[in-house]
């Protein structure tokens, strides 16, 4: 595993780049992304968020007492993330589910999205397939203590998912907690570089990065 600094990524020819971007829950995959956008601003780079692939119904295995297990691998609809991400990869165009927060749940409805030349794919599972690493180029780890993660959780959540505390609370002991011990950590030993609190130079270092290589796309052969 290479550090931020030491990587040296070079980027391959492909057609479409992907970049993965995961971590615990509050460890600020969202914001870092949104920081690459805002330095890259360019309409060639794409952001697919694997909260849109959580399952239309809850698998009822999963719950803990009456509450759905959001943070179980098993949640998410790996069939439509696998094809809609290799069909970007390949340059078509995908109708992406839409998530509701305020509801928890996947809509019915659709966004469409693609073609783009840098894919960027954000969420807590996004290293956790097989399939799905195959079709990187490039995988991050945010790595933040869970102090940290549990209180920016909390204030997003009160803030812009209609939660209450006590929900929150719960539910950060109840499954997001354990299951971050059981699945996500371990995904970290796939990631090419990880990232700690230095989240600014990191997305800045990664904008660099996508403009070097969406210059590559447009200097001629």
């Amino acid at each position: 595993m290479r550090s931020f600094v030491s990587a040296g990524i070079l980027f391959k020819s492909n057609i479409m780049y992907i970049i993965g971007i995961t971590g615990g829950s509050g460890s600020g995959k969202t914001t870092f992304t949104e920081k690459v956008l805002a330095q890259v601003n360019s309409k060639e780079v794409g952001v697919l968020h694997q909260d849109s692939y959580y399952l239309p119904r809850h698998p009822v295995n999963l719950k803990i007492g009456d509450e759905p297990n959001f943070d179980h691998p098993e949640a998410f609809d790996w069939d439509l993330f696998r094809k809609d991400l290799a069909a970007l990869r390949a340059g078509k165009k995908i109708e992406c589910p839409v998530y509701d927060y305020s509801a928890s749940r996947r809509t019915a409805k659709t966004v469409q999205m693609g073609p783009c030349k840098v894919l960027m794919v954000e969420g807590i599972f996004t290293l956790w397939d097989e399939q799905i690493r195959k079709l990187m180029d490039l995988k991050f780890y945010l790595h933040v203590e869970s102090d940290i993660r549990f209180i920016r959780r909390l204030f997003r959540d009160l803030k812009d998912r209609s939660r209450t505390m006590e929900d929150i609370i719960r539910q950060y002991y109840e499954a997001v907690r354990p299951m971050h011990q059981i699945y996500l950590e371990p995904t970290k030993q796939y990631a090419d570089i990880i990232v700690g609190e230095e989240t600014d130079s990191a997305a800045s270092m990664l904008a660099g990065m996508i403009k070097q290589k969406l210059y590559e796309t447009k200097a001629p052969k």
